[in-house]
């Protein structure tokens, strides 16, 4: 008896792409991501030391959300049922993180830049050639989370209190979130 199933080989995709779960979950990440620095900068004041920081990445997290509203309307993606949900917990995130102390709201920013990265070339890497459009926006909008995991490292992020078990449950945070948005 032979086998007939073709086994998924190196360099060969087995399933096809879900563009619009993620345009979707890349939306609902980039609208947390403005809502986590709107809470860090409610606390920590655009006088801060650290303020003009933040508030330079809370722009390109708000360039990048509206490029994926544009793709959300243009593409006819819906966009995820827990909008709301992001909407306080990633104020929230930010608001206790920087209620912590500046260095725990830059190791809010690294750990969840980290993910993100891996997100983003994980996605890359699904995508290929196939879709240009995703494929450039992901790219620049992931260069510029990995600038901003660098300068909250630079900022001191590792030397926040407990950094290890902070940063470890946000990542796990961002991970759940990044699954639930592709779904719902």
């Amino acid at each position: 008896m032979s086998a007939t199933k073709d086994f998924p080989r190196p360099g060969r995709r087995t399933d096809k792409v879900d563009r619009a779960s993620m345009v979707r979950v890349d939306q609902a990440g980039e609208f947390g991501a403005v809502r986590i620095y709107a809470g860090q900068l409610a606390v920590m004041g655009d006088r801060h030391p650290y303020g003009r920081l933040i508030a330079g990445m809370a722009a390109q997290e708000e360039r990048h959300r509206a490029a994926f509203d544009a793709l959300i309307a243009r593409r006819g993606v819906r966009p995820t049922a827990i909008h709301p949900i992001w909407n306080v917990a990633g104020f929230a995130l930010g608001a206790v993180t920087a209620a912590m102390g500046p260095k725990a709201a830059m190791a809010c920013t690294a750990a969840i830049e980290t993910e993100i990265d891996l997100h983003y070339e994980e996605q890359l890497q699904q995508l290929g050639e196939d879709d240009p459009e995703l494929s450039a926006l992901i790219r620049d909008f992931q260069a510029e989370e990995v600038e901003h995991r660098d300068a909250a490292i630079a900022h001191g992020a590792q030397q926040a209190p407990a950094y290890p078990l902070l940063s470890g449950a946000i990542r796990l945070g961002c991970r759940a979130a990044i699954a639930l948005s592709k779904r719902v």
